[in-house]
């Protein structure tokens, strides 16, 4: 379908995606704060009992937190607070807390799993001092919004950082096993990769986040920057900048939040090509295997924590581009959050590195990256290192666990050693093998996209793709495909009638282009006989089912699955018509086909040999 099929994503800029928040309304500015839970992994909370936004003091500070956390939600009644923070599921909660009301909140916030970090806004610097040991996240008294602003900063940074997804895989698991964003990231990636975005994707991205970020002046100051200069700079420069890119992806990424991934396709793009362009400048014709290693300090939630301890020597996925150094002491600089945080572990991973043996693009992006060599960066109070040399890889990297032990015991920090794979390691290559099998590899691009989502339950989306495939598609025959997989969508979400409309203009475009006895006929008339037998239309139902069968009896062996389907469907309609000794029949043939063409474990052969034991019982 050529390069026009790049304008699939068109439709998606006019998608609306609305959370409720159970007890909170949902006006227009409350549908913004909610798409920004989406896009940043840290929201605000200001509690104070004297906040009022009319003021023009109190809103020049909210406006001065605002360029550090989009997303600030002001609270003057602590009960009303504590109810908002357990709607959170997805984000980190930093929280601001006046002086007269933080004996009220702390008890009830501070071991809440969503609060990360605790600043008490107060003239009274001394009485945090015997309260430090018991509430660990607090991080200081601040007497300024100033002051809190560049703290809140720094933690911000951490967070995000922390927010980096990994995933774990032992040997042992299925790949129905397998965490969806293990197995989706590398194909959405294989897929963007395939697709030429054009201005206009860039353009609907911009529209939507505009829209987005509409009460965020620094934001949108931002988007406006991002507009205008997107192309005067390098991708690597954008990701590694101060705007929303970084965050939006990461947070993404990890939650595998489809309508935000598909509107970034166009930049994940850039973004990988950027990097693969550095690495062949850099590692160009060197042979020797001469290998290197770079850091990475990451907190990780107990729970995560003990499952990496639990596939030690198995894959490890960085699911989003991974920031790393090849300066051990800037990347410890994020670890202490676990000995300050009871609800995280630290970690250092230290990771060897073979440039000549992995097909994996990671470079070296100190001299184009926004943090130059020269640039000293703040990470902790008292503490300041030079970045010397950042290294940066591709999205989906994956490791292998070669061991973990404990650094620290006062701060409970661990070193984990990880050695990037390669196309030898036997585990990833069979894993990879069954993942691109599962993810319909004769597919290209869009229509390969659609396929994605639908398998990954994305229907709306899935929709909006082939509903725009199908107005781009010119030759009749492209078509047909594309109005199964419509109708498919359709009969999974329960909308039947629109179900049948799109598979009967699939196949009386078949029809005309095919033989009668062809097996592309038989798919069509056994999908439509599925949509009548959902409808309890078994009459309608049988008729297709039978047609389905007689083209697949001229045209296919005497033992294809298809033909077991056929027979197990036939029996379903008879059984639900209370005709059990035609069902029986029907069911006892689909099992002898499905013994001969199938694996003795195969779902489909186990669901007719049970829909025959269940018929047996009605004779």
């Amino acid at each position: 379908m050529g390069n026009k099929n790049s304008t699939a994503v068109t439709a998606f800029s006019n998608a609306k995606h609305v959370e409720p928040v159970s007890g909170f309304s949902t006006n227009a500015s409350e549908i913004r704060r909610m798409n920004m839970r989406r896009m940043q992994n840290v929201l605000l909370i200001w509690l104070d009992n004297n906040i009022d936004e009319n003021n023009a003091c109190c809103s020049n500070t909210i406006k001065q937190l605002k360029r550090v956390v989009n997303n600030v939600n002001t609270f003057t009644d602590s009960e009303e607070c504590v109810e908002f923070i357990q709607t959170i599921n997805n984000n980190k909660v930093c929280m601001i807390v006046s002086d007269s009301l933080k004996k009220q909140i702390l008890p009830h916030v501070h071991n809440m799993s969503q609060v990360d970090t605790i600043f008490i806004f107060s003239s009274n610097q001394e009485w945090y001092k015997p309260w430090a040991k018991e509430w660990r996240k607090i991080k200081g008294v601040f007497t300024d919004i100033t002051s809190i602003c560049e703290a809140l900063k720094q933690t911000v940074h951490q967070c995000e950082h922390n927010a980096i997804s990994i995933s774990f895989m032992a040997s042992n698991k299925k790949l129905d096993q397998l965490d969806p964003s293990f197995m989706y990231t590398q194909i959405l990636k294989e897929i963007f990769l395939t697709i030429d975005f054009e201005e206009k994707h860039i353009k609907e991205f911009i529209t939507y986040f505009r829209e987005a970020f509409a009460e965020n002046e620094y934001d949108l100051h931002n988007i406006e920057k991002f507009e205008r200069d997107y192309h005067d700079q390098r991708p690597i420069r954008w990701y590694t900048s101060e705007c929303f890119l970084y965050s939006m992806l990461n947070q993404a990424l990890r939650f595998m939040d489809v309508d935000i991934i598909l509107r970034m396709g166009f930049f994940i793009n850039d973004l990988h090509r950027d990097i693969q362009r550095l690495h062949s400048e850099q590692f160009h014709g060197q042979q020797s295997d001469e290998t290197f290693t770079v850091h990475r300090g990451q907190c990780l939630s107990k729970e995560d924590f003990t499952e990496m301890t639990k596939t030690e020597g198995e894959l490890l996925l960085f699911n989003n581009f991974l920031s790393t150094s090849r300066n051990r002491d800037v990347s410890l600089c994020f670890v202490p959050q676990g000995a300050t945080n009871p609800d995280l572990v630290g970690n250092l991973f230290v990771m060897l590195i073979n440039p000549t043996d992995s097909t994996t693009p990671f470079a070296s992006i100190c001299d184009v990256s926004n943090f130059r060599i020269e640039d000293e960066v703040l990470f902790s109070m008292h503490t300041i290192f030079r970045i010397e040399d950042e290294v940066l890889f591709s999205m989906h990297t994956i490791f292998r666990i070669e061991d973990i032990k404990l650094m620290d015991e006062n701060n409970d920090i661990y070193q984990v050693n990880l050695t990037l794979t390669n196309d030898n390691d036997q585990d990833l290559q069979t894993l990879t093998d069954q993942i691109r099998q599962e993810t319909f590899p004769d597919s290209t691009r869009w229509y390969r996209l659609g396929k994605l989502l639908i398998k990954m339950g994305q229907f709306n989306k899935a929709q909006e793709v082939y509903e725009v495939l199908i107005h781009q598609t010119i030759s009749e025959s492209d078509k047909a495909p594309i109005y199964y997989q419509l109708g498919g969508i359709k009969r999974n979400q329960g909308e039947y009638q629109e179900a049948l409309s799109y598979y009967k203009k699939g196949f009386t475009i078949r029809q005309q282009l095919l033989p009668s006895n062809h097996p592309a006929l038989g798919d069509s008339y056994h999908r439509i006989g599925i949509v009548y037998d959902s409808i309890g239309d078994y009459p309608k139902s049988l008729s297709y089912y039978e047609k389905a069968r007689a083209i697949r009896q001229q045209s296919l062996p005497s033992n294809h699955p298809d033909l077991g389907a056929s027979c197990n469907n036939i029996g379903l309609v008879y059984a639900n018509m209370g005709n059990y000794s035609k069902a029986h029949s029907f069911y006892e043939r689909a099992v002898q086909i499905g013994q001969q063409s199938l694996p003795t474990n195969h779902p489909n052969l186990k669901m007719y040999r049970r829909n025959l034991e269940i018929v047996k019982k009605k004779l």
